[in-house]
């Protein structure tokens, strides 16, 4: 048995607390039953490769037994009375081996095994034309995987088709040039999921980096059935680490709004929108039945945090893993066409989060190259820097000066425009994409980073290649300098005027110069600079409002109606500067729990009932009027406009033809007079 003691860090009378059972008793667990046992401590593994000749220390213990006996293939090789039996196996020939230990006593008999392959090299083949990377159907029946592993010696490919044991038929052929593995497999039923990975080198297991689909033997046990209905259970017991499906002959998605055109860049409002957090259901279909109240705001285009495979269940979505496979804590992929699909009908624009400067340890590329003693990714990982290279990164650092990781990126970038009809990207740390070390200040914070720039364009233009409609924003933050060259380029970036609006609506005016969401002030000829007030990254509005908000007499910024109205106001002077804005999401309801709830990325609570209360209804309403005229009035398109919201009395003035705009607010606690410099009489 283990026997534990829990500490709570509370010391009461000189003593720590100590946890106990409900009854008052100590905490005991079984390790094993006082009966007869038998386990293999060497090997460690059910499945042991080797080569030719190579020996295999085997070593077997029980408890309660009377005789342990040891087979090979079912032919008696060892036997002794007692607990512990150890030898030495020779692997003579190739081909695959079963060691089986039994212990027996005179009330039983209890047995354990593994086995182990003795492989032959790979055969030297080109990999046939037309093959790349990942899962090839040739028809409903056969399949070639294709893996990109240079600097590895083999690779096999084990799943359901091989009952989840080494098979020589799928050693893996190797191309000349050492750096693809491939292999064919006939004889598939079609429309049938198989689970399979890879054992690279005998000891990574890992499924195909461009798969569609995962089987997790962690967290898809979470996942219920009517967000994910028919899930294939997990392989437990013959495998471990996650896996990925192939299905051969399914049926294609029918896309029924195919000729959907996005709207022009300068009208772009966009709903930030975290599916986990959206609705109780956390589904993409959850989302589809929403869309109604979406349309209703007069948002023209979703922007999905990231989708594809993460790690866990419950995540922002920032530590993807497998890029390719759409996570199913969210329904199935189609369920995905189908949200994009029906958006299009609406004409709303979807664009999708997508991390391309980072990843984390279940992913399959990090895992291919890793450095057991140093823990971090391998010299030789054709896709991640050792030692990140700038001082924004987290997780393990991709370098995207390398032709391997661009090439896979480019991968990517069309994957989710050609298979979900994505409308754009908006890329994640992007300015993460350098090799530049600002580490220690070897490279100056915030100078123009050419490398980054052309690493950008690059991927730019192979986005515009698959189809040039497509958005491409960048969470950027660098120096305004490289920020314009990237614009020029046709290239969007965030606008973060969180600090500046947030401290207008509470009232502490001299942090409040809204002059910046202006992308003129910015020296630029294109209004190519989605502002916002609130994003996932930063701290409510409403929540700094009633929080910290400024006070005066009888007029108190933290009573919340009072809060509502100083962010309806922030949002008169959010929507109606010419340019491309965003929302996150209940924002228009005045939503006002911390981002630090629950823990920065922790769940959120889901609060449609705001909708209900006439107070957020009111701000609902006008950050609908308000975009609606943003949309529908050519005057909040116009490039003759001039701001001054330095102060407390705020003015925004539009020339336009034939209509022209004044908007004026005061974000002051007391009364106060403005000189609207109206353009006419």
């Amino acid at each position: 048995q283990m026997a534990f003691v829990f500490r709570s860090g509370v010391e009461v009378g000189g003593n720590w607390l100590t946890g106990k059972t409900a009854d008052g008793g100590d905490i005991f667990v079984d390790v094993y039953y006082e009966s007869l046992n038998v386990t293999f401590i060497k090997p460690d593994n059910y499945e042991v490769v080797v080569e030719l000749d190579e020996e295999i220390e085997v070593e077997v213990a029980a408890t309660g037994a009377d005789t342990l006996s040891l087979y090979l293939n079912d032919i008696l090789i060892s036997q002794d009375t007692g607990n512990l039996l150890t030898l030495t196996l020779e692997a003579s020939e190739y081909g695959k081996y079963y060691v089986k230990a039994i212990a027996q006593n005179d009330t039983g008999m209890v047995a354990d095994s593994f086995y182990f392959f003795v492989r032959t090299d790979p055969e030297i083949l080109p990999v046939p034309e037309g093959i790349v990377e990942g899962i090839n159907e040739l028809d409903e029946n056969t399949v070639i995987l294709c893996l990109y592993a240079p600097f590895k010696e083999y690779v096999f490919a084990i799943g359901d088709f091989t009952n989840w044991e080494l098979d020589t038929l799928y050693n893996m052929n190797k191309s000349p040039d050492h750096k693809y593995y491939w292999t064919q497999i006939d004889n598939l039923v079609a429309g049938q999921e198989y689970i399979f990975q890879y054992i690279v080198d005998g000891t990574i297991r890992i499924g195909d980096p461009y798969a569609d689909k995962t089987s997790d033997p962690w967290h898809d046990k979470w996942i219920d059935e009517d967000t994910y209905p028919n899930m294939l259970p997990y392989p437990v017991g013959k495998t471990f680490n996650i896996a990925t499906v192939f299905q051969t002959g399914q049926e294609a998605y029918n896309w029924q709004y195919e000729n959907f055109e996005p709207p022009e860049i300068t009208d772009l409002v966009v709903y930030e929108l975290l599916i986990r957090d959206y609705t109780e259901e956390h589904t993409y279909q959850s989302v589809i039945d929403s869309l109604a109240y979406l349309k209703q705001l007069g948002i023209n285009t979703i922007e999905l945090m990231p989708v594809s495979e993460f790690e866990g269940n419950s995540s922002w979505g920032y530590n993807p893993s497998y890029y390719f496979a759409a996570d199913k804590y969210y329904g199935p992929k189609n369920d995905l066409k189908k949200l994009i699909d029906e958006c299009h009908k609406e004409n709303i624009a979807v664009v999708l989060d997508i991390v391309l400067n980072h990843s984390f340890g279940q992913s399959p590329m990090v895992m291919m190259y890793w450095d057991k003693e140093l823990n971090i990714p391998a010299e030789n990982s054709p896709w991640f820097n050792q030692i990140p290279k700038h001082d924004y990164n987290v997780g393990y650092d991709m370098n995207h000066e390398s032709e391997d990781t661009k090439r896979w990126t480019k991968r990517v970038l069309d994957y989710w425009v050609t298979e979900y009809h994505f409308d754009g990207y908006r890329f994640d740390l992007s300015k993460g994409l350098t090799q530049k070390n600002t580490l220690g200040n070897v490279y100056e914070w915030g100078l123009l980073d050419p490398s980054r720039v052309a690493i950008l364009e690059d991927y730019a233009d192979a986005i515009w290649e698959t189809d040039p409609n497509t958005y491409v924003i960048l969470e950027h933050f660098a120096d305004n300098q490289e920020e314009t060259i990237l614009i020029n380029y046709d290239m969007i970036v965030w606008g973060n005027m969180n600090h500046p609006y947030t401290e207008a609506s509470m009232s502490w005016i001299p942090g409040s110069d809204l002059s910046w969401a202006s992308y003129k002030i910015r020296g630029w000829d294109k209004p190519h600079n989605i502002v916002y007030m609130e994003s996932h990254d930063e701290e409510r509005m409403m929540y700094k409002n009633v929080t910290w908000g400024n006070s005066s007499g009888s007029y108190n910024v933290k009573d919340t109606t009072t809060a509502l109205s100083r962010s309806a106001l922030a949002a008169v002077f959010h929507f109606t500067i010419p340019g491309p804005k965003m929302v996150w999401m209940f924002g228009e309801l005045g939503y006002d729990y911390s981002i630090d709830y629950n823990g920065r990325v922790g769940e959120k609570p889901v609060r449609w009932d705001y909708y209900d209360d006439y107070r957020r209804k009111y701000l609902h309403d006008v950050y609908s009027v308000l975009i609606n005229l943003k949309k529908e009035q050519d005057v909040f398109r116009s490039n003759n406009f001039t701001l001054n919201t330095s102060g407390a009395m705020k003015r925004i003035n539009i020339t336009g033809n034939p209509m022209s705009a004044v908007v004026l607010g005061n974000f002051d606690v007391v009364d106060a007079t403005i000189d609207p410099h109206f353009m006419h009489t």
